[in-house]
């Protein structure tokens, strides 16, 4: 990756860290999703209103290091207005593209792009994943008819 390249990057990780978008909390969430990294010390919530099959809007409270809570950001701008459907599978391409695996040629990343330099640091893919990881749970236990509110540890991302 050329130098300016990784600049523009860390410059949007960066904004992303220090004016997360999608903070406020939701006065009515139809899901909650807990989840921690216990090898970062990352904590976040991620809340969901869902009207007619579509996330109408998202809510992430998290709190951790700069890769974490700037993916926590850019997940909430990305999924609002999104099916289901499209969440998850937005969400196994992010896990794709963090894994270093293919992800079809025309998905359009946004923002998220500037996270593909994580995979470098295996170690800080978790931190990437886990509002993903959180929501996909969310979604799931929304679909299963789970209880509302759910906790997960990331430990295998």
């Amino acid at each position: 990756m050329s130098h300016p390249l990784e600049a523009l990057y860390r410059d949007i990780i960066l904004d992303h860290y220090r004016s997360p978008r999608g903070v406020e909390p939701l006065a009515s969430a139809d899901v909650c999703s807990r989840g921690s990294n216990p090898s970062c010390g990352d904590e976040l919530q991620v809340q969901l209103k869902i009207d007619d099959g579509k996330i109408s809007q998202a809510s992430i409270s998290a709190r951790g290091c700069a890769i974490s809570v700037a993916s926590s950001s850019m997940l909430t701008e990305v999924i609002e207005g999104m099916t289901l459907d499209e969440a998850v599978e937005f969400g196994e391409n992010i896990r794709n593209m963090m894994h270093g695996k293919e992800i079809p040629e025309d998905f359009d990343l946004g923002d998220i792009d500037a996270l593909k330099g994580v995979r470098k640091f295996p170690v800080r893919v978790k931190c990437a994943m886990l509002a993903w990881v959180a929501t996909l749970e969310a979604i799931r236990k929304y679909r299963d008819g789970e209880a509302t509110d759910s906790k997960i540890e990331i430990t295998t991302e």
